[in-house]
C-alpha cells in the first residue's frame, strides 16, 4: 500500500514537473520569437518535436493546420493544445500563460512610450529589417511544413490550387476571405476522404462475397 502511495506521489511529481516545464518552454518562445503564427513554427518545431519529443512532425502539421483555422493567433492555440495533450487543463493553462506573457509585458511598456517610439527614425529602420527577416521565418515554416507533408496525391493537388488561387486574388486584387479558402479545403478533404472510405468499404464487401 505504502509503494503504491509513493508511486502516486512520485508520479504526481513528474507530472507537476511537466507541467512546469510547459510553462518555461513557451514562456521563452514568447520572448525570443518575432512576428508571430508561422514565423514561430521553426523555433517551436525545435523545442517541442526536436527536442523534447512532445509532438511528432505529422502532429504538429495537423495541430498547426487546425490552429490556424480556428479563433484566435496561432501560436496561442498551438500551446493551448500542447500543453493539455501533455499536462492536462494546468498544463494547457500554464503553456498558454508563457506564450502570451512576453507579449503583454512588451506591448504595456512600448503603450506607455508609444508616441516617442513609434516617432523615432531608428524604430522605424528596425522594423524595415523585422519585417524581411518575419518574412524569410514564414517562407522557412512553410518549407519545412510542406517538406514533413505525406506526398498524396490529394493534399498536393490542392496545395497547388490553393497557392495559384491566393496569387491570381493578389494580383487581380480580388477581395476573397482566407477563411472561405479553409472551409472550402475542409469541405474538400471530407468528401474526398467520405469517397475513399465509402469505396475501401465496397471493395471489402466484394472480397467476403467472393467463393
Amino acid at each position: 500500500m505504502e509503494s503504491k502511495k509513493k508511486k502516486t506521489e512520485i508520479e504526481k511529481k513528474a507530472a507537476r514537473k511537466e507541467q512546469w516545464q510547459l510553462f518555461l518552454v513557451f514562456l521563452q518562445l514568447g520572448a525570443t520569437t518575432f512576428g508571430g503564427g508561422y514565423a514561430m513554427i521553426p523555433q517551436i518545431r525545435e523545442q517541442i518535436v526536436e527536442k523534447r519529443k512532445w509532438l511528432t512532425d505529422d502532429e504538429l502539421l495537423e495541430v498547426t493546420a487546425i490552429a490556424e483555422s480556428t479563433p484566435g493567433p496561432m501560436s496561442i492555440n498551438l500551446a493551448t493544445y500542447v500543453g493539455y495533450k501533455k499536462g492536462g487543463f494546468l498544463g494547457s493553462l500554464l503553456a498558454t500563460l508563457g506564450v502570451v506573457i512576453p507579449s503583454l509585458v512588451v506591448i504595456y511598456l512600448v503603450s506607455l512610450i508609444f508616441n516617442q517610439f513609434i516617432s523615432n527614425p531608428w524604430v522605424n529602420y528596425a522594423f524595415v529589417g523585422v519585417k524581411a527577416a518575419v518574412a524569410f521565418l514564414i517562407c522557412d515554416a512553410a518549407y519545412g511544413l510542406i517538406k514533413k507533408m505525406k506526398r498524396e496525391a490529394f493534399q498536393i493537388i490542392v496545395l497547388i490550387l490553393v497557392t495559384i488561387t491566393m496569387i491570381l486574388f493578389d494580383v487581380f486584387s480580388v477581395n476573397f476571405s482566407s477563411i472561405y479558402l479553409i472551409l472550402i479545403g475542409g469541405a474538400l478533404g471530407l468528401i474526398f476522404y467520405s469517397l475513399m472510405a465509402l469505396r475501401k468499404k465496397k471493395t471489402m464487401a466484394n472480397e467476403e462475397g467472393k467463393p
